[in-house]
């Protein structure tokens, strides 16, 4: 560590505080009468002391600093990146991977320990840090995830080197070769599996609609492959309930065979119904896991209708319209505004895009007929329902998003809520914003790095009536930003059909509500939520909800809901693939009220479709980053690699700090000490 006195007041100020510790010393201690009994040491030392003292305190008045230079060095940090997914153990040999292959990674963790810093990561459909053994059990590989896990979380930090235990497979995500090339360190990794081609049949995947509406004909497409059974002959069929509903015959004419059936089905009953596909298992497959797979279809018997209007045509207007057309539960319906002449009452939601005062009138009839409308982009901050905005005209900010943490009227998943922060900034109205009461904000405005509390897209309920606003320029931004991301537009859909479908579901005037997910995937934890109204319809915590679920094979299991400020809340887990009942009940006033439901568990088949290790990703992965393939054997060899890499250093970093004299609380203590030693010397030779 390098010091340095840094002054800032003229050189005589230095010498007048000498000067004046000299005079204090001297009025003391100089041929006073009263020290005549003192002895001559005795007094000298009070008088340097006392100098000293008042000189120190003197210089504590000038602007004196000390700046110092220290230099922090660190050490590399080796990720030991493990696969957790189930894939990892459905080969041959699964029982070494099970409990041979920890074993030999601490001992690696163990010896490279020495050297650098090590953190382990342990990754399927998510990332995690953990010290425990894998589990191997994920459903689903994510690599991409795992990359993008790193770079938020060690961005700044001396990352020597990533080592990734995987067998290849990757299931969800970009393709992780891609993903890897953003790395500024070399990936080393060490690959697991057999690669060898085997006999297998199997159904790749189930294009189906996840809605139909009663009494539609939907269709089901079975894709269908095979690997070196060229010139048999398979069948492929689907279920309903149990009942086989169709058949297909195919034949296979190549030893890597891919085909498509094509089902249609009538959707004649209310409710979920579970269709299997099934295709035949011929000898000599290796695989059987993957001859079978479970869709889930929710017919419903109504459509809600979507009226988009807009002043004039706009990228924003496009994007939602995709988004809701990428949605089975609506109908959505486009026009201009000055071409719009229908009626608004068939409609269960209106879309205004534009300047408000073109869209005056049509809000005067929402209100009128009581139809939920979204204003998006209004043009103007003036009359904006259920917000104050005071700001002078024609001025706008670039704000980025974030999610409001306190937003309570619908769910959206943690990727949601995570990428939002990562939306392209939108023009918005620069000024002062006050949300009415009954105005709840989901996305709040960032400017820079401060997280403001004026909304991008709030919702409003008055007197049962709900709108909706999002205050904007940019919204196609945010749809093209998770595509650049994710390669599709999920998260941009999610968020435009959560808040549709908040708006136009129909208000529900019961005293006890349950909000449960119909269908959820097996790797998703199940959350509902519970709302208890009294007779005025205002919201009560008071009494305690309470819930019995009966799985499969009608075992019961009972909870009790956390209760929050003004609802109930219960996380019941994950739960295993099948279908479960719920009976809610509540008892308000010694009057009880129950709610029924059903809830689809989903398997997740992605780790069961392939299980050949695809090694060629992995390689390509250390290549494109300047590291190395290794496999589970030549871990020793793993270890010397990491070792002779030049690259792979300590960083040393240098910080200055810069500190005022009399915050040095030493020099405190020091000035105590003098006066101390000061006053018990006069105490005892001059009874001062």
């Amino acid at each position: 560590m390098f010091s340095k006195i840094i002054v800032n007041s003229p050189w005589y100020f230095f010498l007048l505080s000498l000067c004046l510790g000299l005079a204090v010393a001297l009025l003391l201690y100089y041929r006073n009468k009263k020290n005549t009994d003192v002895p001559k040491n005795v007094t000298r030392l009070l008088f340097i002391l006392r100098f000293l003292s008042v000189s120190l305190i003197s210089l504590f008045l000038l602007s004196v600093f000390l700046k110092q230079l220290k230099n922090e060095t660190q050490n590399p940090i080796i990720l030991v990146a493990i696969d957790n997914s189930s894939s990892m153990i459905i080969q041959k040999d699964s029982l070494e991977i099970r409990k041979d292959l920890p074993e030999k990674l601490t001992g690696f963790k163990k010896n490279i320990s020495k050297n650098f810093e090590v953190k382990t990561l342990l990754f399927g459909n998510k990332t995690n840090s953990s010290k425990d053994d894998p589990s191997f059990n994920e459903k689903e590989t994510d690599i991409s995830n795992l990359i993008a896990e790193i770079e938020n979380n060690f961005s700044n930090q001396n990352i020597g080197a990533l080592v990734i235990v995987s067998d290849g497979i990757y299931n969800k995500g970009a393709n992780p070769i891609y993903s890897s090339e953003k790395l500024n360190f070399p990936v080393y990794p060490v690959a697991i599996g057999d690669t060898s081609e085997v006999k297998d049949v199997a159904i790749q995947k189930i294009n189906h609609n996840q809605v139909a509406y009663l009494g539609n004909i939907f269709p089901a497409e079975v894709i269908v492959s095979a690997k070196n059974f060229i010139g048999k002959e398979v069948t492929v069929s689907l279920s309903q309930n149990q009942i086989e509903k169709a058949k297909q015959t195919v034949k296979i004419t190549s030893d890597n065979f891919l085909a498509t059936c094509n089902f249609t089905f009538n959707a004649n009953t209310v409710g979920i119904s579970k269709y299997v596909a099934r295709v035949t298992v011929l000898d000599g497959e290796k695989n059987i896991l993957n001859n079978h797979q479970a869709f889930i279809l929710d017919v419903i018997d109504n459509k809600e209708k979507v009226l988009l209007l807009a002043t004039a045509p706009h990228p924003d207007v496009a994007a939602i319209k995709d988004a809701i057309l990428n949605s089975t539960s609506f109908d959505v319906e486009y026009a201009l505004v000055s071409e719009f002449k229908k009626p608004i009452k068939p409609y269960s939601l209106i879309i205004l895009h534009g300047p408000l005062t073109n869209n005056s009138n049509l809000i005067i009839d929402c209100k009128a007929n009581n139809i939920p409308y979204w204003i998006v982009n209004p043009g103007s901050s003036e009359n904006l329902p259920g917000i104050k905005i005071t700001s002078a005209l024609n001025k706008f900010n670039d704000a980025e998003s974030y999610i409001n943490t306190s937003f309570g009227l619908f769910t959206i998943t943690d990727e949601l809520k995570k990428f939002t922060k990562e939306f392209p900034a939108i023009k918005t109205f620069f000024g002062n914003y006050s949300l009415g009461n009954g105005s709840n904000a989901l996305i709040d405005q960032r400017i820079g790095v401060v997280e403001t509390d004026s909304p991008v897209l709030f919702f409003t309920e008055t007197n049962g009536a709900k709108s909706a606003i999002f205050i904007g320029d940019g919204l196609w931004k945010w749809k093209m930003r998770d595509y650049a991301e994710h390669t599709n537009h999920n998260l941009f859909n999610e968020l435009i059909s959560k808040a549709i479908q908040y708006l136009a579901v129909k208000s529900d005037k019961s005293f006890f509500r349950i909000v449960a997910p119909k269908t959820i995937n097996e790797n998703e934890n199940i959350e509902v939520d519970a709302e208890v109204y009294n007779k005025s319809y205002e919201l009560i915590n008071e009494p305690d909800v309470t819930l019995i679920l009966s799985n499969p094979e009608g075992k019961k299991f009972n909870y009790t809901f956390s209760k929050t400020s003004n609802a109930h809340k219960l996380n019941i887990g994950l739960l295993p693939f099948g279908e479960y009942k719920y009976e809610a009940k509540v008892k308000v006033n010694n009057e009880l009220f129950v709610k029924q439901g059903i809830i689809v568990v989903k398997e997740i088949v992605s780790e069961k479709i392939n299980t050949v290790a695809n090694h060629q990703v992995l390689n390509a992965m250390a290549k494109r980053t300047g590291g190395k393939l290794f496999y589970k054997d030549q871990l020793d060899q793993l270890e010397k690699e990491i070792l002779k890499n030049e690259q792979i250093k300590p960083i040393t970093y240098s910080q200055n700090n810069t500190t005022l004299l009399i915050d040095l609380k030493w020099l405190f203590w020091i000035i105590l000490i003098f006066l101390t030693i000061e006053w018990y010397f006069r105490k005892r030779y001059t009874s001062i």
